[in-house]
């Protein structure tokens, strides 16, 4: 790896999330240079040419969702930051906007233009209270410095920005129940076509971008495409913010260049597992991501296709490393219970089957297992499998069968002997104890 900083890459301080050490930093000079001298077609050519992807989770290209909406068709059009960073093990959202609120509000704003929006909407966590109050202070400190309301640097553009605290839903962080949200109705994900850039908010075009994607932007436009596809590789340019908590000497916040060795990112950067024990298996992007284990992350790098060909999928940047002594059976079931909590119950064979998978595993954690219970799991697994408005079903599913195909063997030894096959032998790691996250930040490889 090069000695190269990432986009991300400053020092945090005090007062590192003010207006002014943004500004120092180089904050702003890409909005005043497209303002100034670009068309709002011009910034989402600079977006698509830099192969931006989205960092919630779907890495869907940025550029080629903005470019569906034309500036000029005469209709109001939004553009959302999704803030409602609610997957367990995801934290670097909440951490750019601790630290650097500015940078992603930027992207909010240039996005807006991009698109001809007139209102912009930051839909945050109602349970982040530093973030929201720093975010909301950026917006406040944008409003007094003239970069946001009317005639914004003197340019004639204007834009309005409200940040709306959500209520706690995990489902909200689905971009069309978060849009519902916004409207004042239940958090229900709604049925696709039509899209949301062809019907988002109040029925209008509309962009929902997530916090890391939006801070993207300014970089590109400050760096320019090429410059910024220097970093990463052709089909993952640039980096990923990378959130990681479990078993690692090292939890915190890593910024990593598309394409870093995932092995030397654990065992390097993360300072390896704690206690000196053996990793386990690794969650790569969030609980809704299959597991893979230690040997399945051998060779392999830290970019979306990579992560596809080992058998996952990078997610939203929240990693969770799992010690050798962990009981796989006891983690299904926390697991499962966050599902079964966080399902909205519109879709019938999420709102049921993620109950029954949730008794099932706590029967199973009781010592009264039954034999067929691992092939029920399967079954309710299978049978919510895209049968759902949104993916939270599929997701619960895939999850618990990830754990069920690598570790089969440890559901059948407790079914069997009503135990773990751990305890007595090796003290069972938790691997949700103790993961709270310390403000740590480095860049992986730079």
């Amino acid at each position: 790896m090069s000695g190269r900083k990432f986009f991300m890459n400053f020092p945090v301080t005090d007062t590192s999330h003010a207006l002014d050490a943004y500004r120092a930093r180089g904050g702003y000079q890409a909005l005043a240079k497209a303002l100034r001298e670009q068309q709002p077609a011009d910034v989402t050519k600079e977006v698509s040419a830099a192969g931006l992807l989205g960092h919630g989770g779907a890495a869907f290209p940025a550029g080629r969702k903005w470019s569906v909406i034309r500036p000029d068709d005469g209709e109001p059009h939004y553009v959302c930051m999704n803030a409602d960073e609610g997957e367990p093990g995801t934290f670097k959202d909440r951490w750019l906007l601790e630290y650097v609120p500015h940078m992603p509000l930027e992207g909010l704003i240039l996005a807006s233009y991009a698109i001809g929006g007139r209102h912009a909407f930051i839909y945050i966590r109602g349970e982040f209270d530093l973030a929201y109050r720093r975010i909301q202070g950026a917006v406040d400190e944008a409003y007094a410095a003239g970069l946001l309301g009317e005639n914004i640097l003197g340019t004639g553009y204007a834009l309005d920005v409200v940040v709306y605290r959500g209520a706690g839903s995990y489902v909200c962080g689905e971009a069309s129940a978060m849009l519902a949200s916004l409207e004042g109705k239940k958090g229900w994900p709604r049925n696709r076509p039509p899209r949301l850039t062809v019907k988002g908010l109040y029925q209008k075009p509309t962009v929902v971008n997530n916090v890391e994607t939006l801070a993207n932007v300014p970089v590109i436009l400050a760096l320019g495409a090429a410059e910024f596809k220097k970093t990463g590789t052709p089909k993952s340019p640039g980096t990923q913010m990378i959130s990681i908590s479990g078993h690692v000497e090292r939890p915190g916040v890593y910024e990593v260049e598309y394409g870093y060795s995932w092995e030397r990112f654990i065992y390097d950067d993360c300072g390896g597992i704690q206690g000196g024990r053996a990793l386990k298996c690794i969650i790569p992007g969030g609980v809704s991501t299959k597991i893979l284990d230690a040997n399945e992350i051998k060779g392999v790098t830290l970019d979306h296709l990579s992560a596809v060909a080992a058998g996952s999928q990078l997610g939203s940047g929240g990693m969770i490393a799992v010690a050798e002594g962990t009981c796989m059976v006891r983690l299904a079931r926390v697991i499962q219970r966050f599902y079964h909590h966080e399902s909205c119950g519109q879709c019938t064979p999420c709102r049921e089957g993620m109950g029954w998978m949730e008794r099932v595993l706590d029967r199973i954690v009781r010592g009264d297992g039954r034999p067929d219970d691992i092939d029920r799991l399967y079954h309710i697994s299978n049978a919510n499998d895209g049968t759902t408005i949104c993916s939270l079903g599929d997701s619960a599913g895939y999850a618990c069968t990830a754990i069920l195909d690598h570790y089969r063997d440890e559901f059948e030894y407790y079914i069997k002997n009503g135990r773990s096959m751990h305890d007595g032998r090796l003290a069972v790691f938790d691997p949700f104890d103790g993961a709270v996250p310390t403000p740590l930040y480095a860049g992986a490889g730079a």
